[in-house]
């Protein structure tokens, strides 16, 4: 077992130490809104940690990873409902693939964090197992501005505890975000 966590170690390892620092590390606050189904509104706050760190060079664009801290409300229009306001807070490290250089710097981007939620029972017909959530996301957006202080995008994200405890039914969100670099 030892011999094939190894290897990763090493691989991960190597991604730090050859990671060049692009720019000094910054903070940021994030700002969206998404909708899921079954009449569900979200708006989220989220504080960002970019620490500048910059990894595989590939035709004018590198891999970057950030922090991100979120804080969100959920609105549950769908009746009958048993909590019409969820909380939710978590973290998710960001994984980006993004242009290195230019006013408009497009970047693609995923990442897996965790979730803690407020109430688990949306409505008597559907509940979440445990407040303990996982949450994954792809996205697409760009960053922009003379100091690259300005960024936007769009992601999907799913929610679920990954089958540890059942009932999991998931619930998909499709959000907008605006984010501000300090």
């Amino acid at each position: 077992m030892l011999k094939r966590k190894l290897p990763l170690a090493f691989l991960f390892a190597g991604l730090l130490a050859g990671s060049t620092a692009a720019h000094a590390a910054r903070w940021g606050v994030q700002l969206a809104g998404g909708v899921a189904d079954h009449d569900v509104k979200k708006a989220d706050l989220g504080g960002v940690w970019d620490p500048g760190w910059q990894w595989w060079k590939i035709g004018g664009y590198h891999f970057t990873v950030v922090g991100e801290g979120h804080v969100a409300y959920w609105d549950l229009e769908e009746k009958p409902v048993s909590h019409a306001n969820i909380w939710e807070f978590g973290f998710t490290p960001v994984f980006r693939f993004v242009k290195s250089s230019g006013y408009i710097r497009p970047f693609i981007e995923a990442g897996v964090g965790v979730r803690l939620l407020s109430h688990v029972d949306e409505t008597r017909d559907r509940s979440f197992s445990s407040s303990f959530q996982f949450a994954d996301m792809v996205g697409v957006g760009a960053q922009f501005g003379e100091r690259q202080n300005y960024q936007a995008g769009f992601r999907f994200q799913h929610l679920s505890n990954a089958g540890l405890k059942h009932p999991n039914p998931g619930v998909n969100f499709s959000q907008i975000y605006l984010q501000y670099n300090f």
